[in-house]
């Protein structure tokens, strides 16, 4: 079953019309080693998590088979050191405390950490997230933090209205061109987020089924 998702998932992607190198993501939170070994049998390789005790128990199990570990979670300052070791992508860095911490505990020995600010692109209250009128100003203190690489931008639009969400997601992306990652759109709305310039999309139930 995950096989033909995966495969599905892909057919969807690759009739996007886009010119932008889209990756998926398989958002594996909750999901049993033996579901992820089915993903990573056919070729999957990026696999985003939330929980990070959850997290760190796959990514030992499963380190001898060269996966690209995405924490797409929110981060609290006793979590920062265990991602920073275990980590290639951080995508909801929020507040310039976080980006700090990460850099400092990077392992030297390990390449930089690859980071994203997440944008509260809807200005909800709910949600965490940079507002789009902070962005420029906490990316000045990224030249200073050696051991990441800001390479661009997430978020998790509002439901009812994700396609304005990704337009708006877009005209940032503009605004940054040094930047070259957006990572948003998930099951539902890959399409409309890959159109707007999306290269990885975060997909979790069309891969795995709805958690039970």
């Amino acid at each position: 079953m995950i096989k033909d998702n995966l495969e599905k998932v892909q057919i969807r992607i690759n009739n996007v019309n886009h010119t932008q190198s889209v990756t998926l993501v398989a958002v594996s939170k909750t999901r049993s080693i033996d579901e992820l070994q089915q993903a990573i049998d056919v070729g999957q390789q990026h696999f985003a998590e939330n929980y990070l005790q959850e997290a760190l128990i796959k990514i030992n199990h499963l380190k001898s088979q060269n996966l690209i570990w995405h924490f797409i979670g929110p981060i609290q300052s006793n979590k920062t050191l265990k991602i920073a070791q275990n980590f290639d992508w951080v995508h909801s860095i929020d507040r310039l405390k976080t980006a700090k911490r990460l850099n400092n505990q990077r392992p030297k020995f390990l390449p930089k950490l690859k980071v994203l600010l997440q944008i509260n692109i809807d200005n909800e209250p709910t949600k965490s997230g940079v507002l789009v009128e902070q962005i420029d100003e906490l990316m000045t203190h990224f030249e200073n933090l050696k051991n990441l690489t800001l390479r661009g931008f997430m978020c998790i639009p509002n439901p009812d209205n994700s396609q304005q969400s990704f337009t708006k997601m877009a005209e940032i992306g503009k605004r940054c061109p040094e930047l070259d990652t957006l990572s948003m759109g998930m099951s539902h709305d890959l399409e409309s987020a890959i159109a707007n310039g999306a290269t990885f999309v975060r997909i979790g139930t069309d891969i795995f089924g709805k958690r039970a």
